[in-house]
């Protein structure tokens, strides 16, 4: 069955992911409501999903904010901090030309929202207190001046995305998660060493592209992208996840990669349609927020 090629704007409504409709089913909850509360109840509007409104671009930011430091500790939660290794940042929403990043040497789950650095893309510091990681200006810096509609970027070395990095091939359409990366994502298949120069950057991104939302830098681990926070931060976990599915698939097998059944092109492209888009991603993100700021409400600070 070939997968529609309606446009993502038509396909992501509300009825292809959600129940949203009341229904006119008239019902008392025993015990627990009395008939005028059941009434009451079926009046209630159903609170449909939605972006953020920000009455100030203040408010804005300190959003941005939490929402980074909150992507730090879900990293340092799985595992997925080494050291000093690892960088995410986000374009400031009033000054698009500077963006906030971790200071260097601080440990992912202590990172709060206070905390992060602002810098130029000159590598200079504009806010802040503390050093910024070299390698993380280098990426991030060439990312956010070559891709204006790169808002954050994220790349750390966790396990799964650093192992699968060495297999110098991209991601193959093997399950539903999987399809969320089909056709938006492409390798890096040069190791340099650790990012330093500019040149490097600028490889990195030529690499990236125009349109993709991710990357896998061979011999070095995973980097990716989103128009919001949130959605930089999913693909990031998807991506490590996904990583890890393929990596145990392949191991499961006699022939490795060869033996997998893949997904053909037009259902892989229809599911990415579905899955894939910058909405997906910012939604996919909220219930780890939820979670991690339950757990550890001091990263708002």
């Amino acid at each position: 069955m070939t997968a529609t090629k309606e446009p993502i704007e038509e396909r992501r409504t509300p009825e292809s992911y959600a129940i949203f409709l009341r229904s006119k089913r008239k019902i008392i909850l025993t015990g627990s409501e009395t008939e005028d509360e059941a009434r009451e109840a079926e009046k209630q509007p159903i609170q449909m999903p939605s972006f953020p409104k920000f009455i100030s671009v203040h408010e804005q930011r300190v959003h941005m904010k939490q929402k980074l430091a909150a992507g730090f500790r879900l990293m340092a939660k799985y595992g997925w901090d080494e050291g000093v290794a690892g960088h995410m940042t986000f374009r400031d929403p009033e000054y698009p030309d500077l963006f906030w990043v971790n200071r260097f040497g601080q440990y992912f789950g202590h990172i709060k929202a206070s905390d992060l650095i602002l810098v130029d893309h000159d590598g200079k510091i504009v806010r802040g207190n503390a050093t910024v990681n070299k390698a993380a200006f280098m990426i991030h810096g060439a990312i956010h001046a070559a891709r204006p509609d790169v808002i954050c970027a994220a790349h750390t070395h966790s396990m799964y995305g650093r192992t699968f990095s060495t297999l110098g091939r991209e991601l193959l359409p093997i399950s539903q998660d999987a399809c969320a990366f089909y056709g938006a994502h492409a390798l890096y298949p040069n190791f340099g060493g650790v990012v330093f120069s500019p040149e490097e950057g600028k490889r990195l991104v030529n690499a990236l592209g125009t349109t993709n939302k991710a990357l896998i830098l061979q011999n070095h681990g995973l980097l990716t992208t989103g128009k919001t926070v949130d959605e930089a931060i999913w693909w990031f976990i998807s991506m490590e996840r996904c990583c890890q599915s393929q990596l145990l698939a392949e191991a499961a097998l006699p022939n490795g990669h060869k033996d997998l059944i893949v997904i053909d092109d037009a259902t892989a492209r229809g599911v990415y349609h579905n899955i894939g888009d910058h909405q997906a991603g910012y939604m996919q993100f909220q219930p780890m927020y939820d979670m991690i700021v339950k757990e550890q409400p001091d990263l708002l600070e």
